[in-house]
């Protein structure tokens, strides 16, 4: 992947999609400074892959302000980090669509911004990923904010995209289906709910983690130097049916 060295920032990174992708950028020589809400979990990923780390809640707009300055130089930055609550399109409460909208869209567009002023002002170059979802543009029941946060997400990939590329810094969203994190396993256990999902992708099976964070690579990685703009299905066919 030619990654080893560089310093990447992932947020999100105590669990799920957002530590795999941590865990995988160290496994290929990366530098990693791991951002989440849980000290525990910040320790485990320290102790399993000598990454840094910062405590923060994203969430916080004023803690989310801080982070790249604290993490210091930076070569690429990974939006991992996002939340959701269920709820019905007749139900969705104000406090839902604030909760989601700080954490899943303005908590990234705040570190892209200030991670390319960072690079802007140093005259490097770099690359940031930010996780989005199929629920960007496929609707799914009680997912209301939860869609409209990675369609928002998705929406502001292309601006910046089109923005910082100039500066040589490029901008991309994976878009993940179901994705199996323990949560998840949880989740889709019942063969009753997952059946359906299953039926619409073609190979047949839900993402593992670590297909993402090997997309993820790739994406920040030097063979993908022409790639800007794109929000990238990771769904083994299910935008295709």
């Amino acid at each position: 992947m030619a990654i080893e060295g560089r310093r990447v920032l992932v947020t999100g990174a105590g669990k799920g999609i957002g530590r795999a992708t941590a865990v995988y950028l160290a496994e290929q020589g990366a530098k990693v400074v791991a951002v989440g809400r849980n000290s525990a979990d910040l320790e485990s990923l320290e102790s399993q892959t000598g990454c840094s780390s910062i405590l923060c809640e994203l969430a916080d707009m004023d803690a989310v302000d801080r982070i790249v300055a604290e993490a210091g130089p930076l070569d690429d930055l990974v939006n991992c980090a996002g939340t959701t609550t269920l709820e019905s399109a007749l139900e969705f409460s104000p406090a839902t669509f604030e909760d989601l909208f700080a954490v899943n869209v303005r908590a990234p567009m705040a570190l892209a911004r200030d991670f390319a002023r960072q690079l802007i002002d140093r005259g490097d170059t770099g690359a940031i990923v930010n996780v989005s979802s199929i629920a960007s543009s496929v609707g799914i029941r009680d997912h209301l904010v939860y869609c409209a946060t990675k369609g928002a997400l998705d929406a502001a990939t292309r601006v910046m995209a089109l923005e910082f590329g100039p500066h040589g810094i490029r901008v991309n969203s994976v878009n993940p289906v179901v994705t199996l994190t323990p949560m998840a396993v949880k989740a889709w256990s019942d063969e009753a709910k997952s059946a359906p999902m299953l039926a619409r992708i073609p190979t047949g099976r839900f993402v593992e983690p670590v297909e993402v964070a090997q997309t993820i690579a790739w994406l920040i990685g030097p063979h993908s130097g022409m790639i800007n703009g794109v929000c990238l299905p990771v769904d083994g066919g299910f935008t295709a049916v």
